[in-house]
């Protein structure tokens, strides 16, 4: 009874904590329970919109003079006088004088070769009379032959019947033939006229062409700018002895300004309409290149430092060759009296050497979707549906020009396309949008274009 009674207090308080714990863990409080609340992202958006679009292509290209007078001297003598403005740099009118070379020698050779034909027209006048003038004495002779005839005739009669001797017959036979032969002698003279003539006409001939070209060595002596131009380096003086063929200087004509570019085959191809396209093939000629590009509008520009110039030009020809590393077609454009258009601190003339921007701007393309390069991947765009969640659309791109591209389908206007950096992209996610006004405002102005200053 003892024992039992202390085992019995030994195992109470075994069960009396083993009754706490139970309690303890069914009546335990739990951590208080948090609701969960959906998380929202901020991504920068522009708001797809209607654009009229103005194709682009950018070239480079050095610009040189269109016409470049390369003044020769193409008559040999002492330089009498110069222009006084024949100085390198100077601005020189057409049809101005610049040099006047000693033209003394060709005129004596002028004055030789005039008297010349004045002889051979002498000559050829005293022909024409020699002719009449034989032809006149044929006549004469010819009648006083006919008169020998009838004489001699007569005799031969009388000898016949014995009344006269043979010594008269013979003597009048000799003067018959005497007369017979002063005719024939005339006729061969009349007969010769006709080659002295053609020959003394081919004398005339050479002596009238020789002084067409003594006449152009005389006009050579003068040498005059055959249109408005600009002088290179020059280095002529008055005295100095010229020799024919001599290079004398070089002088760039002012009317014309060239550009020589090179733009990308598929680059060039944007500026046109779907079914225009079809028609730009490699080989094409200058006209009918012109043809298809006939409503480009071309402008050329020039940066330097922190100002800009630009001048309207139009395409002048299409240059056959290829460039062989970048295969790119070259292409030459125009820009109209340069220097006229010239505007004191705001725009240089444009002048040879300066390196150029040639742009090409097709017509407008109105109602168009324009995305920044940077927001299409693979082809395909996230946007911001009208519950302000993340979705990935698919666009076809039409082409792309400079920072942008142009969508064909798969956006409507006015849907929110998502510009910055959306990774990790979880469709359906919560989009806290941020309209980016810069760079819809950049974008928009690089799809418009610039036109050139007047």
């Amino acid at each position: 009874m003892n024992k039992t009674f202390k085992g019995f207090l030994t195992i109470l308080p075994i069960v009396a904590s083993v009754f706490v714990t139970v309690y303890l863990v069914t009546h335990r409080v739990g951590p208080a329970q948090k609701q969960t609340e959906e998380s929202i992202r901020a991504l920068r958006v522009i708001k797809t919109a209607s654009i009229d679009l103005v194709p682009r292509v950018i070239g480079y290209g050095v610009a040189r003079p269109g016409w470049v007078w390369e003044a020769v001297a193409e008559v040999k003598g002492t330089v009498l006088s110069v222009n006084q403005h024949l100085k390198s740099g100077e601005w020189i009118e057409e049809k101005s004088v610049l040099i006047q070379i000693d033209p003394t020698e060709y005129e004596l050779a002028l004055a030789r070769l005039e008297a010349g034909v004045e002889e051979t027209n002498a000559k050829i006048k005293e022909l024409t009379e020699e002719e009449k003038n034989t032809q006149s004495l044929i006549a004469i002779e010819q009648r006083s032959l006919e008169l020998a005839q009838k004489s001699f005739d007569r005799k031969i009669e009388a000898l016949k019947n014995n009344t006269l001797s043979q010594d008269t017959v013979d003597r009048e036979e000799r003067n018959f033939l005497q007369q017979k032969q002063s005719v024939q002698r005339l006729v061969n003279s009349l007969a010769l006229i006709p080659s002295k003539r053609k020959a003394l006409n081919s004398a005339l001939a050479v002596h009238q062409s020789n002084i067409k070209q003594a006449r152009i060595d005389l006009a050579r002596t003068t040498i005059i700018a055959p249109f408005d131009c600009r002088l290179g380096d020059v280095s002529i003086e008055a005295g100095q002895f010229l020799r024919a063929g001599q290079s004398l200087f070089k002088a760039h004509g002012t009317a014309v300004t060239e550009v020589e570019a090179l733009f990308r085959f598929e680059e060039l191809r944007n500026l046109l309409s779907e079914q225009m396209r079809k028609r730009f093939q490699p080989g094409l000629s200058t006209g009918e290149f012109k043809q298809l590009f006939n409503d480009v509008r071309v402008l050329v520009s020039l940066q330097s430092g922190d100002w800009s110039a630009q001048w309207d030009a139009r395409i002048e020809r299409l240059l056959e060759a290829v460039d062989p590393k970048t295969r790119e077609i070259k292409i030459v454009v125009s820009v109209d009296r340069p220097y006229e258009k010239a505007i004191p601190g705001e725009r240089p003339p444009l002048t040879s050497g300066m390196f150029c921007r040639v742009e090409l701007q097709g017509p407008v393309r109105a109602k168009s979707i324009v995305l920044p390069r940077s927001s299409i991947q693979n082809n395909d765009v996230f946007v911001i549906d009208r519950e302000n969640r993340l979705q990935k659309k698919q666009v076809e791109v039409d082409f792309t020009q400079s920072e942008f591209a142009v969508i064909r389908s798969g956006v409507s206007i006015g849907e929110l396309v998502v510009v910055s950096d959306a990774s990790p992209a979880i469709m359906g996610v919560k989009v806290l949008p941020e309209i980016d006004d810069g760079l819809q405002e950049h974008i928009t102005t690089l799809s418009q274009g610039e036109r050139a200053k007047q």
